[in-house]
């Protein structure tokens, strides 16, 4: 006999408790920087006048996001770690689920739109204030957190539709596509067929994106003359190709895959990576490889 469960059990980080010490300082750490991080970019975004251009209009779409990323996994992960409580209801799962997944979905499509504008500014820079408008701007502000928020409500539609009977464990510090699926005890491949099918979309389409706009970069940059001219170009894309890379190098291992091939302590440790620590290097990339927002933040 079956019967479905209304909670889980996270195991998160099931070590000493020295460990789990060390392990809190860090994430909370990490956690306090990186919230401190983008809120400062957001802010020098808004204070500079000189900084009032899309590049940095999208930065600031991405550290808003980074904050929210971030803020939807650790702070139950610092709790569980302060009361030895890592227990969490069906619903408060699939809401923890669904904003995660929407935020990721949606830093994929804004990075296309990033790399699409660098595209315009390299390869189009005479009709790049035409084209690049504040109203283009929102507009595809909008269409990133809409298509992303659309995307992961079907996913995760599909998945709270399921039953899950016991065990309860889920072997993650959170309520990942992943480990959740694996706990229905009731047929998913229809669920994990069109997780599967909407991951490939989402992190595909924009990544041909970016990889055709970086193409038409490249490709600019080489007819430029002078050396110098060369890596100024450059230098106005290295920071979002070294994000890009970070970003869709960890979510295309995890999501882009069918679900039993890899151990779940190694899906942690990824995890780990991707949904905490790159949220606090993306603002760092960006500050010291920009010389613009240093001046800013050094005025």
């Amino acid at each position: 006999n079956q019967t479905a469960i209304n909670e889980f059990i996270l195991l998160g980080f099931s070590y000493g408790l020295q460990v789990q010490i060390l392990l809190y300082v860090v994430f909370l750490l990490t956690y306090t920087v990186t919230i401190t991080e983008n809120a400062i970019i957001i802010f020098v975004v808004k204070r500079n006048h000189h900084l009032q251009k899309p590049m940095y209009y999208f930065l600031g779409n991405l550290s808003f996001l980074e904050i929210w990323y971030i803020s939807v996994t650790l702070p139950r992960l610092l709790f569980g770690f302060w009361s030895q409580s890592m227990t969490i209801s069906f619903s408060s799962c699939m809401m923890q689920l669904y904003f995660f997944i929407s935020l990721m979905c949606t830093e994929c499509v804004l990075l296309a739109v990033m790399a699409y504008d660098r595209y315009l500014a390299v390869c189009h820079p005479l009709r790049y204030p035409a084209i690049m408008t504040h109203k283009l701007c929102f507009q595809l502000s909008i269409l990133s957190w809409a298509g992303g928020f659309s995307i992961s409500l079907v996913k995760v539609s599909f998945i709270s539709r399921l039953t899950f009977c016991g065990p309860q464990v889920i072997n993650h510090f959170f309520c990942d596509i992943s480990p959740v699926l694996n706990l229905s005890c009731t047929d998913m491949s229809l669920a994990e067929t069109v997780d599967f099918a909407l991951a490939l979309a989402i992190l595909l389409v924009p990544l041909l994106v970016i990889v055709f706009s970086y193409c038409c970069i490249l490709s600019a940059i080489l007819y430029i003359p002078s050396a110098q001219g060369r890596r100024k170009a450059f230098s106005t894309c290295t920071s979002h190709f070294t994000v890009v890379t970070i970003f869709f190098s960890a979510t295309l291992f995890m999501y882009a895959r069918p679900r039993r091939i890899h151990p779940f302590n190694l899906n942690k440790i990824v995890s780990v990576f991707y949904a905490v620590f790159t949220p606090a290097l993306n603002p760092l990339i960006y500050c010291l490889r920009n010389k613009e927002v240093k001046e800013s933040l050094r005025k």
